[in-house]
């Protein structure tokens, strides 16, 4: 079968590997459609904090059912979309339902070899039936889950102002289900085009560019009072720190970007504020079916979201151009 493997920073190859059979519990499946993840992007960067190369990327995940081991129920020929991150069970945070942060979790293209490939092996807990939407959109539920995920860990009540710093594709993720959950959204980039995206296609109550003047625009904008949820998605430590400055008093501040950094905050102001200060790591099933339903019901946006997409061979040209903000990549699909 064909796999894209990442050598090594910034070198991307398409090689062959031997098909893998499903064990016990396993189902093999052929994999139609993966989403291009920042993760990924990290990867070919070098800048991913938990990855040893080489590594088969990819992990946002839909495709068919071809084969299964004894002891499953799932139907072949099923479509599914897959949830990548393997955990032991059995862990403290297994016990805990917390799978998400399990203390031996191997993600799929990060701690193991992933699915941007033909084939890939997984437990059949790790498969969800994706009836009622398209091969494309069963492939963003992965990404979209985090979003979901992170607006959960921060529980906004209906009318909160929610601000999310960073509008790639997680911090997307994050306003679509903040918007979801009655929040009051403000976007908060660089990037005026991921703002005019935002506004235009996920209507986002506010936009804000950031730049020198960003805390005395949201305090104006709040009336003085900032935000009562703040969701980093930057994947930069010093937007993670300056981010503390925009929470309100007694507010929450969910960092969701993971960085191979240290990030440190001025602890009068974290006290004064009483701030509730939250990681925010992958998903659980609870989030992939809340995703799973608003999008089989049309309250994501999906088709806007698919904004490039390539052959499995063509991808390794394609990540170079990719990554370039002038691209204006939402979220690319890979075609298998």
């Amino acid at each position: 079968m064909r796999a894209l493997l990442c050598v090594e920073p910034g070198k991307l190859a398409v090689v062959e590997r031997s098909r893998p059979s499903p064990g016990p519990g396993e189902v093999l499946v052929r994999i139609r459609r993966a989403g291009v993840c920042g993760t990924d992007l990290h990867i070919y960067e070098g800048t991913h904090p938990f990855l040893e190369y080489p590594r088969v990327i990819g992990h946002e995940l839909s495709g068919e059912v071809e084969e299964t081991g004894t002891g499953c129920e799932i139907a072949v020929g099923q479509k599914v979309f897959i949830i990548p991150y393997l955990s032991c069970g059995a862990c403290v945070a297994c016990r805990r339902g917390k799978t998400n942060c399990c203390q031996r979790i191997a993600v799929l293209g990060v701690h193991i070899d992933g699915g941007m490939a033909d084939y890939v092996c997984v437990p059949e807990r790790n498969v969800a039936a994706a009836d009622g939407v398209s091969l494309d959109q069963a492939a963003m539920v992965e990404f979209l889950a985090i979003g979901a995920h992170a607006v959960r860990r921060a529980s906004p009540r209906k009318g909160d102002r929610v601000l999310v710093v960073g509008a790639g594709p997680i911090g997307i993720g994050c306003m679509i289900f903040a918007k979801l959950h009655g929040g009051s959204v403000t976007a908060l980039d660089m990037r005026q085009d991921r703002l005019d995206f935002c506004r235009d296609v996920l209507g986002v109550d506010h936009t804000v560019a950031a730049g020198p003047d960003t805390l005395e625009m949201l305090s104006k904008l709040t009336g003085g009072d900032l935000f009562e949820t703040v969701i980093d998605a930057t994947g930069k430590a010093s937007a993670m720190m300056t981010g503390f400055d925009y929470v309100a008093h007694g507010g929450t501040y969910v960092l969701v970007s993971v960085v191979l950094d240290t990030i440190s905050f001025a602890d009068p102001k974290f006290h004064a504020r009483e701030i509730s200060l939250l990681g925010s790591r992958n998903a659980t099933r609870e989030d992939f079916v809340e995703v799973f339903g608003a999008m089989r019901d049309g309250r994501v946006p999906t088709e806007a979201l698919a904004t490039h997409r390539a052959p499995l061979e063509d991808s390794p040209a394609r990540f170079p151009e990719w990554i370039k903000p002038e691209t204006g990549v939402i979220k690319a699909l890979i075609e298998i």
